[in-house]
């Protein structure tokens, strides 16, 4: 098995809520993620659970419904459910990174008032509403459009990838837009609430995807969709702004994903290693396989380390832009890494969707572009080298 948390100067309350969300995972989540995978179908009633547990308030003031807890507490939860089922975990992820925190960092009192007490203890759901068919890493190209008239917001355009937007719970999205033009003739990007059900508000069918199965995911419409002016979340022209500030966030969260992912291959190959005999020897007698695994573990021990380091930095009121990207950088490329070779060692069997990782395998390459791609991640860290 992967080294224990107790390595990582964790404070006990970390490593007590970690083992308590892995007991959950193995005990609650494993045992549906096979089913929920087959069906495409996001199990409302782990989301419910998970609630109860407090999971979606954790990085959030008490004083607001939240745990009071810290990124830290939040990565150690995403990575844990990671271990069994990505699509969990992202639905975590992105409840807390994308749906309940621009509405905390950005929001007037009302909105908070109004959305975070249920969204925090995990009654309602919230997607948003960036990525366009024609906007994805260039998010600065983005078409969809917001015109005041008499009082409200009228928006025209289209999202896509849009994460927990469908579900039975989902409240709102917060969907960017533009909104007018700046004095240098540059566009003025603002961010809107959305209420699930609005006139002219069109969540499409679900995805039929690679992985990710059981997360929701849907393309949106908006075709003269009227919200009320205030409706407005953040100031006027700084939804691109505040939106990079969340992405930094959400990329520790994806990194501490991507680590479970990596566990959750590198323990299963592990046990499999050592249960599987072949020509009269157990897997794991062979140096190659000892070898194969001793990768994995490095592997999630470094991708650990950086998203811990970008969390603490966050935590600290500390620069973490680079960090983050780093993290995000390593962590999926050892996803991707373990997935491989877990369905290497698993050989036939690796191919069988019952088995974790073959979901894995396919659950683990968005990893590499969500949340912004790979050449977005080097991009950022030879920025903050001076070089680009």
């Amino acid at each position: 098995m992967s080294l224990p948390l107790t390595g990582y100067d964790l404070a006990e309350e970390h490593v007590e809520l970690a083992g308590l969300v892995r007991s959950f995972a193995d005990e609650v989540v494993a045992p549906v993620a096979y089913e929920a995978d087959r069906t495409k179908t996001l199990p409302m009633d782990v989301v419910a659970q998970m609630g109860d547990m407090g999971l979606f308030g954790l990085p959030f003031p008490e004083d607001v419904g939240g745990q009071g807890g810290d990124y830290v507490a939040l990565g150690l939860a995403i990575e844990a459910l990671a271990r069994v089922d990505q699509s969990i975990a992202i639905t975590l992820e992105a409840g807390v990174s994308l749906g309940a925190m621009p509405v905390f960092r950005f929001g007037t009192d009302t909105q908070r008032a109004e959305h975070l007490p249920d969204l925090l203890a995990g009654r309602a759901l919230a997607g948003f509403g960036l990525t366009e068919p024609e906007a994805g890493s260039d998010a600065g190209a983005t078409r969809t459009t917001a015109r005041l008239d008499g009082g409200e917001w009228v928006i025209d355009g289209a999202k896509q990838f849009i994460t927990n937007s469908g579900t039975p719970i989902t409240r709102f999205v917060t969907v960017t837009a533009v909104t007018g033009e700046r004095p240098d003739g540059s566009r003025e990007v603002s961010t809107i609430l959305v209420p699930n059900g609005t006139p002219g508000f069109r969540v499409g069918p679900a995805y039929d995807k690679v992985g990710w199965h059981a997360s929701d995911t849907h393309p949106l419409t908006f075709d003269g969709t009227r919200v009320p002016e205030a409706n407005l979340l953040g100031e006027r022209g700084r939804g691109f702004a505040n939106f990079l500030h969340i992405l930094d966030e959400g990329r520790i969260a994806i990194a501490a994903l991507a680590t479970g992912a990596a566990e959750g291959c590198l323990d299963a190959a592990v046990d499999y290693a050592g249960s599987r005999v072949v020509f009269g020897e157990r897997l794991g007698t062979r140096q190659s396989i000892q070898f194969m695994l001793a990768r994995m573990q490095q592997r999630v021990h470094v991708s650990r380390l950086a998203w811990l380091h970008a969390a603490r930095l966050r935590d600290a009121g500390r620069p973490f832009k680079a960090e983050a990207a780093i993290a995000k950088l390593t962590a999926s490329d050892a996803a991707m890494d373990n997935a491989r070779d877990a369905t290497q060692i698993f050989g036939g069997n690796g191919f069988m969707n019952e088995y974790p990782v073959a979901r894995h395998y396919r659950d683990s390459k968005i990893l590499e572009v969500g949340e912004g791609t790979t050449e977005v991640q080097l991009l950022v860290i030879a920025r903050a080298l001076g070089v680009a």
